[in-house]
């Protein structure tokens, strides 16, 4: 932080201190001591055995990909989750510790949960890994993004030998928006981010980078996929081949 004003900086300290304050090093699972989200309880956390299209959630679909019939209607060509949120107390608990209560720590557990995981489908491999953007407001506010923490800590895990490259840079929120879990419906959500999401204006002339490439998408959660279907517009539009949001928990 050595470019950061002294007084986001303390700021910054202040959140890390009561993070420790109020979640000291225990695991959220079992309560062992030192680690936020011990090896076992990542181990014993449910993991989805069967998936159905993101979009019509009717079809039975292998590893969360769009069925043939939503296809054609949407930009995102599938969601991966490793578990359900509803059935994975642990890891729902970890994810709101980490986005909420700022402690940064646990984006290396979630992350290794999420490359070991992606590790064993057969989707495309990725040419690179974006995560989601968040708004400059509340980035400013919230310190860190939680996804990008995430991508670069599946990177590291994923393919430890080749790391993925993650292209934090590569998309913009530019628009600010309620919190999704502020909206209640399917509709409320997408109309929420219509359009909120762009390239940078440097990036829009270099297509080439992106022309025929497999993105996938990083994010910490997924509920309707209105966010990722949308930064998938946005990737398509730009000339990439393939998008799929990799989320931990759906």
């Amino acid at each position: 932080m050595e470019n950061t004003p002294r007084h986001i900086d303390l700021l910054f300290r202040t959140r890390e201190f009561l993070a420790d304050v109020l979640f000291p090093r225990a695991c959220i699972g079992c309560g062992r001591k030192d680690s936020y989200l011990c090896g076992a309880c990542l181990r014993n956390a449910p993991r989805k055995q069967e998936y159905v299209c993101p979009f019509c959630e009717t079809v039975l679909v292998p590893e969360g990909r769009t069925c043939f019939s939503c296809a054609p209607q949407h930009a995102l060509d599938g969601i991966f989750s490793v578990t359900a949120f509803r059935e994975a107390s642990t890891i729902a608990q970890a994810i709101h510790v980490f986005k909420y209560e700022y402690v940064q720590e646990l984006a290396t557990p979630l992350g290794a949960l999420l490359a070991e995981s992606a590790s064993r489908t057969e989707l495309p491999l990725p040419d690179f890994l974006v995560p989601v953007p968040l708004h400059a407001w509340r980035l400013r506010y919230r310190g860190f993004n939680q996804s990008a923490l995430l991508a670069r800590s599946f990177a590291a895990a994923f393919m430890p030998e080749l790391p993925v490259p993650v292209h934090e840079d590569l998309l913009i929120r530019h628009r600010f928006t309620l919190p999704q879990a502020k909206s209640r419906t399917a509709r409320e959500r997408k109309e929420n981010l219509r359009g909120a999401f762009s390239l940078p204006v440097d990036r829009r002339t270099a297509r080439k980078e992106l022309k025929g490439k497999v993105v996938w998408l990083i994010d910490d959660v997924a509920t309707t996929g209105a966010t990722l279907e949308e930064c998938a517009k946005v990737l398509k539009k730009s000339g990439v081949k393939k998008v799929f949001g990799i989320v931990v928990a759906r």
